[in-house]
């Protein structure tokens, strides 16, 4: 494992905001209150209850603010200033806890916070660690022709190209095999 169990799970929960928006996949999938509860719900995220519209609005700032930070992943400086941005605007206040059958780790985000907030603190500081640890490369964007997604390359290798397999890569990969075969029909 590279990275902590709780930066890369921060980590995965960042790439899943970011590919929510309309930069990565053209559809709006936060188009309500409902989908924000979706992705609080399918990303485990703790102390985040009572959302409202000011929730959804902030979060999907976020988002965006995010995904700046894989595009700018090819440039150290702006990253940094990007996810300093970030931090800074996000109350944090490192505790330890130990909730829901989860052994003793440590939360980045004040308690009470909005989920914007909660997001950015936790977010954020994953992004310092990956930044920190000089392994900015991990943070991409799909490289399908058609797809903006966004991904982090956990893989030991750093050969993680598409932000999924079984989509993306699979049919980059059957595409290569098919111009494989069309050249060497004609050859």
């Amino acid at each position: 494992m590279l990275f902590s169990h709780d930066t890369e799970h921060a980590l995965q929960i960042i790439v899943d905001l970011v590919n929510t928006g309309p930069p990565a996949t053209a559809t709006e999938h936060l188009p309500d209150l409902a989908a924000l509860q979706e992705f609080v719900d399918r990303n485990q995220l703790s102390d985040a209850h009572d959302l409202d519209a000011g929730d959804l609005t902030a979060t999907r700032g976020l988002r965006d603010r995010l995904h700046e930070v894989f595009r700018a992943a090819e440039d150290k400086e702006t990253a940094v200033h990007r996810v300093n941005a970030v931090i800074a605007e996000a109350r944090t206040s490192p505790h330890l806890t130990d909730h829901d059958e989860y052994d003793w780790h440590v939360h980045f985000f004040a308690p009470g916070s909005r989920l914007a907030e909660h997001l950015a603190a936790e977010g954020g500081i994953a992004l310092a660690y990956v930044i920190a640890a000089d392994e900015l490369d991990r943070l991409r964007v799909c490289e399908a022709p058609d797809c903006s997604r966004v991904l982090v390359d956990l893989s030991r290798n750093r050969c993680r190209r598409y932000c999924d397999s079984r989509t993306c890569g699979n049919r980059m990969h059957v595409a290569a095999y098919r111009a494989r075969q069309r050249e060497s029909a004609t050859s």
